[in-house]
C-alpha cells in the first residue's frame, strides 16, 4: 500500500482536507517521552516522512533498543473512495485515498517501521544478541503499539451500507486495530510469519493461500493489531535485557526465606523491610540504574524470552458463526511435524500440500543411513554421509499428481467421490489451499508421500452444525486418506492417526477434542 520512498509531513494537515476546519487542528502532537513498562523511556518525535523512536536511555550500558528507528504511519481516506481503474485493480492496491497521518482511525491507519539507526560508532555496545533479529524487531513493535494505543482514542461507532439510516447512538460499534503492512523492515521472507506465531500480530486471511512463490506479500498483506489483544500481550514477552541485571528493581527470582506463617506478636521478622536478591538490598531512588526482568515463565539465564504462549482469543464471523481468529498455517510445502517411529524404524511427517508442478522435495530426517544402500538417497551428495540423518529425496509425482493417482483408486473413490480429470483435483487442492479454516495435508514415511489429510476446525466446520454446544472454540476435525497400498495396515494406522492427534494439541493448548467422522457403512 505504501512505499519506502514516499514521504509525508505530517505536522499540518492540507488546506484543501475535507476533515481540516479553521475550529479543529486535527494535528497530533505525540508524547515527548514513553515510559514502558520494564522502566526504559524512548522519545517520539515526529519527523519528515514519520515520526522518530530515540531511545533515551543510550548511554545505559543495559539499554536494549537501538539507538532509534522511525516509523510511517498513514491513513486511508474512506470517505473518498479511489475510482476503479487499472491501478486500482491491481493486488493490494488501496481502495482509499491515502493521506498523511494526524490523529488515530479506528482501522484506517497502516503501519511499518521504515529504517533503524545503526550505532553511531564501534564502542556503543550491542545490547541485542546478533542471533535475534526477530525479536529485536518485535520488541520495537510492541514499544511502538505501546505508544500508539495510548493515543486519544476514535470515535468507535461505525457507518456503512447497513447502518448509515440508523441513528448515530444506534450504530454498531467497531474495534479499534491498526494495520501492518509488509513494507520497509517487515519485508523480510520470513519476518511477518515469525511475528504473527509469537502472537504479536494477527490475520483474518487463515488459509494457506495459492502463491508458490516464497517472497510473495499474498496472505500476508492483511495483517493488524488490535488494541484488545495488544494489552492482552505480556509486556515479559517482548522486553527483555540482554545482560544480567545486579540492581532490579525487582526480584527476578523466588525468595527462599519466604513465611509459611503470619508472624507472632513481638517475635521479630527474620525478613529484611526492603527487596533483596543477589546483589543486597534495592534502595529506592529516583533515577533510573536500569532495566529490570520480572519473574516468570518467560525469564531465562539467557535474558532472551523463551515462551510464547497461544495469541489471546479474538472473534471473528463466518456463515453466522462465531469463532475464535485462527492462525495462519505454514506455507505450501513445509514440513511442520516430524516424528521417528521405533516400531516401523522409519521417520514420520506432516508437510502443507503444494500446487508446485514439480515434485515437492523432502529435506528432512530419513531412517537409512548409509546412502549407497536405499534407492530413495540415490540422489544424495557425497557431503550428505556426514550426517546420515538427513536427506533429500527426489520423487516423480508432484502433489497433484499423487492426488490424481489416489482419488481414482477405486477404494478411495468410493469414500472421496472426488476422482476424475488431473485437472479436477487440481481444483480440488486449489479449494483446499484457500479454505481458511482447513489445512490439506500430505502424509510421508522416510520423505515417501502415502497419504492426504485435512485438519479442520471443527467449529466452523459443517460437522459444527451438527454437534452445536458440544463443539468447544479450538477443537479440530481430520480427514483421512491412505493412497499407497503397501502403507496401509492397522499397525500404520496407529501410529499416523496418533500423530496427527499429536499435532493438533500440540498446535494449540486450548484445543480439547480432535474428531473424526468415518462413513457410516465404514465398518473397520
Amino acid at each position: 500500500m505504501v512505499v519506502i520512498g514516499q514521504q509525508h509531513q505530517i505536522h499540518q494537515p492540507r488546506a484543501d482536507h475535507p476533515r481540516s476546519t479553521h475550529t479543529h487542528n486535527p494535528t497530533m502532537a505525540p508524547p515527548a517521552i514513553v515510559h514502558l513498562p520494564n522502566g526504559h523511556n524512548l522519545s517520539v518525535t515526529p519527523v519528515f516522512g514519520g515520526l522518530y523512536f530515540k531511545s533515551v536511555d543510550a548511554h545505559n550500558h543495559q539499554n536494549i533498543f537501538p539507538p532509534g528507528w522511525t516509523i510511517t504511519i498513514e491513513s486511508e481516506d474512506n470517505e473518498h473512495p479511489i475510482t476503479p481503474g487499472a491501478d486500482s485493480e491491481l493486488p493490494g492496491a488501496p481502495r482509499y485515498r491515502v493521506h498523511s497521518y494526524r490523529q488515530p482511525s479506528l482501522q484506517s491507519d497502516h503501519l511499518f517501521i521504515s529504517s533503524i539507526s545503526n550505532p553511531p560508532n564501534e564502542r556503543t555496545p550491542s545490547q541485542f544478541p546478533a542471533s535475534s533479529p526477530t525479536r529485536q524487531i518485535a520488541m520495537m513493535l510492541w514499544a511502538t503499539l505501546y505508544w500508539y494505543f495510548q493515543q486519544p482514542e476514535p470515535d468507535a461507532k461505525m457507518t456503512n451500507s447497513t447502518s448509515q439510516g440508523t441513528a448515530e447512538a444506534g450504530r454498531p460499534k467497531g474495534e479499534w486495530r491498526i494495520n501492518i503492512n509488509r513494507e520497509g523492515v517487515f519485508r523480510g521472507k520470513q519476518l511477518m510469519q515469525k511475528l504473527e506465531r509469537m502472537g504479536l500480530i494477527a490475520t483474518e486471511d487463515s488459509a494457506v493461500g495459492t502463491s508458490l512463490d516464497p517472497n510473495t506479500p499474498d496472505g500476508w498483506s492483511a495483517m493488524f493489531v488490535s488494541r484488545r489483544h495488544f494489552w492482552q500481550l505480556d509486556p515479559r514477552i517482548y522486553l527483555f535485557t540482554s545482560n544480567p541485571q545486579v540492581n532490579s528493581a525487582l526480584v527476578s527470582h523466588t525468595h527462599l526465606d519466604s513465611r509459611p506463617d503470619s508472624p507472632a506478636l513481638g517475635v521479630p521478622s527474620s525478613r529484611p523491610d526492603s527487596i533483596v536478591d543477589n546483589a543486597g538490598p534495592v534502595t529506592a531512588t529516583g533515577g533510573n540504574h536500569g532495566l529490570w526482568t520480572p519473574p516468570g515463565q518467560f525469564k531465562s539465564s539467557s535474558h532472551l524470552p523463551t515462551f510464547y504462549p497461544p495469541a489471546p482469543a479474538q472473534y471473528i464471523f463466518t456463515d453466522n458463526v462465531r469463532h475464535p481468529l485462527r492462525p495462519k498455517p505454514p506455507r505450501q510445502g513445509e514440513t511442520f511435524y516430524t516424528r521417528y517411529i521405533p516400531s516401523l524404524g522409519e521417520y514420520l511427517s506432516f508437510r502443507v500440500a503444494s500446487l508446485s508442478k514439480r515434485p515437492v522435495q523432502h529435506i528432512g530426517p530419513v531412517s537409512d543411513p548409509t546412502p549407497s544402500a536405499s534407492p530413495l538417497r540415490a540422489s544424495a551428495s557425497a557431503s550428505d554421509s556426514h550426517v546420515p540423518t538427513i536427506g533429500t529425496l527426489n520423487h516423480e509425482m508432484s502433489d497433484g499428481d499423487l492426488l490424481h493417482k489416489w482419488m481414482n483408486d477405486e477404494r478411495v473413490a468410493y469414500s472421496w467421490g472426488e476422482q476424475g480429470p488431473l485437472s479436477h483435483q487440481e481444483e480440488f487442492l486449489k479449494a483446499g489451499l484457500t479454505n481458511k479454516h482447513s489445512i490439506p495435508v500430505i502424509g510421508c514415511f522416510d520423505g515417501k508421500p502415502f497419504g492426504y489429510f485435512e485438519i479442520y476446525w471443527v467449529k466452523e466446520d459443517r460437522l459444527g452444525s451438527y454437534l452445536g454446544y458440544q463443539v468447544a472454540d479450538y477443537d479440530r476435525g481430520l480427514h483421512v486418506l491412505v493412497g499407497e497400498q503397501k502403507f496401509r495396515g492397522p499397525h500404520r494406522v496407529k501410529v499416523w492417526l496418533s500423530a496427527l492427534v499429536h499435532f493438533c494439541f500440540l498446535a494449540d493448548a486450548r484445543t480439547e477434542t480432535v474428531m473424526l467422522e468415518p462413513r457410516v457403512d465404514n465398518t473397520k
